[in-house]
């Protein structure tokens, strides 16, 4: 019989979280090299040339590849021969491992659990607890598999019940557009079919913890209708010509895996979750001879992509940029910001309407300012900021107009697609949205050279800070009149795509 000692087991947890938080899969990582090479889109081909440029750093480094280092998601398989040596239960073994792997000094990781979820929402500050799924299996081991599930991925989960007859190629292919590019692509989407409502969503996020192997798929061809449905929806998801960033490309997903389940007669429940440019995970087994051992990746197999800014991208003065400046950009233009930079989130965002509405003056004067979505991880040894990425700007689009007319606020930056209604109101006060990459943190953070906490410090990481960046990549995807390039890069990629021939990887 297998004795488990709390102390490894813990320690397996924390050391397994910082693992995955700085580097990616490689079989992620080779994908999406893959993916970059036979990339024809030119704004595509540069997000990802960022998203592989940051990997490289974030592994080279020891610090996030996101700023959204996730809620943990841990799946335990515990065998029946195992004894524990422990006075903790699993589950509170686990959040402790998560715990210390949050709080680590050399690559501390932004705590984004909060409690009390349709309440107050206050933050734990530890990123505990974790979402934890047990299953009892034969055997004198046990088996773990931890993932950092970001926000912006999560969010654009979607669950349906299909009829019988219905077609589960139509539905993916119906619902994929609307989850727009605020889950970061590419990515993988996990499909979990049958069982019931619950179970299809675990088996769906089970789905995700699989290695990358569509490639090897399309190479010895289907063996039965899973590995069918795999591969058509890989080719059609494609073609829907969403691409890296939801700019319009090649690639939108390196992978689709599905994981089935026998289901009631009457019906099929069909759970999909995607994950983004910051997929993490990893899997280790304990047998008692003591903690996991994890073997850092080979670097030289990182794809040889170093991203530099093209030489003809227009620089902005944040601190002198003028509405006039702003009528001048284009859509789709890349820009090097450069001055002061204010921040805010959604807590942020809400903070201010509520002063707003009673008539409060505002703690800073957003007029003529560029606002970032973002909330950043904590600076380690001389960093000025930790990885600093956008995150997904459509939850802010409830207060753009409110923004836009009452601050004086000129442009926004997040990552992702903006809706009709802001997008209305950026057309309508000649104000400008500007997309950063989704999965490029720690390259951002190196643009920025100070900061500071203007207000409402209350809020942790979704305080209003002032950032002074220099050449802050990002591409313009809503200009003053109101063209977004995440509507018209991908109509444009979709009817390229239908009239290349076949690709294959």
């Amino acid at each position: 019989m297998t004795t488990i000692h709390q102390e490894d087991f813990i320690a397996s947890v924390a050391d397994a979280l910082q693992y995955i938080s700085y580097y990616h899969p490689l079989d992620f990582i080779k994908a999406l090299g893959k993916a970059y090479e036979r990339e024809q889109s030119p704004a595509a081909r540069d997000a990802i040339a960022q998203i592989l440029t940051n990997s490289r750093m974030s592994a080279q480094g020891h610090r996030p590849i996101c700023q959204d280092t996730g809620i943990v998601v841990a799946f335990v398989k515990v065998g029946m021969d195992v004894r524990w040596d422990a006075t903790m239960g699993v589950g509170d073994m686990i959040n402790e491992g998560v715990r210390r792997a949050y709080a680590d000094p050399d690559n501390v990781l932004r705590a984004s659990v909060v409690a009390d979820p349709a309440g107050a929402r206050k933050n734990t500050r530890d990123n505990t607890p974790a979402v934890i799924h047990y299953e009892i299996v034969p055997g004198d081991k046990v088996e773990v598999t931890v993932a950092a599930k970001g926000g912006g991925s999560e969010n654009k989960s979607k669950f349906t019940i299909l009829n019988p007859s219905d077609s589960l190629v139509d539905w993916v292919l119906k619902t994929v557009p609307t989850m727009g590019a605020g889950w970061c692509p590419p990515g993988m989407l996990g499909i979990g079919l049958g069982g019931t409502a619950e179970k299809a969503m675990l088996l769906a996020k089970e789905a995700l913890m699989e290695p990358i192997d569509i490639h090897d798929l399309q190479a010895r061809g289907a063996s039965n209708r899973v590995e069918e449905l795999r591969l058509e929806l890989f080719e059609k998801v494609n073609a829907l010509g969403i691409g890296a960033q939801g700019l319009g490309g090649l690639t939108t997903v390196l992978d689709i895996k599905i994981k089935d389940y026998p289901t009631h007669a009457a019906g099929l429940p069909v759970a999909m979750i995607p994950n983004c440019a910051a997929t993490r995970h990893i899997h280790f087994t304990l047998d008692g001879s003591g903690p996991a051992v994890l073997t850092p990746p080979n670097l030289d197999e990182w794809p040889k992509v170093e991203w530099q800014p093209a030489a003809d991208s227009r620089r902005v003065n944040l601190d002198t940029v003028t509405r006039e400046e702003i009528a001048r950009f284009q859509p789709g233009e890349t820009l090097l910001l450069s001055g002061k930079l204010l921040t805010g989130r959604d807590a942020a965002h809400k903070r201010i309407a509520d002063m707003l509405a009673r008539g409060e003056s505002l703690p800073v004067d957003f007029t003529n300012r560029f606002i970032y979505y973002v909330g950043p991880v904590d600076p380690v040894r001389d960093e000025v900021m930790g990885p600093a990425g956008p995150t997904t700007a459509t939850r802010m689009d409830k207060f753009t107009d409110m923004m836009l007319e009452k601050t004086g606020l000129i442009g926004m930056i997040g990552k992702a697609e903006r809706g009709p209604v802001a997008i209305e109101s950026i057309k309508r006060h000649k104000a400008v949205y500007l997309m950063a990459v989704g999965g490029a943190a720690y390259l951002v953070s190196k643009a920025i050279k100070a900061s500071r906490v203007l207000a409402f410090a209350d809020l942790g990481m979704e305080a209003i800070y002032e950032f002074t960046v220099q050449d802050m990549p990002v591409t313009v995807a809503v200009d003053t009149s109101g063209t977004s390039v995440h509507e018209t890069g991908p109509a444009e990629w979709r009817v390229k795509i239908g009239k290349i021939p076949v690709i294959k990887s």
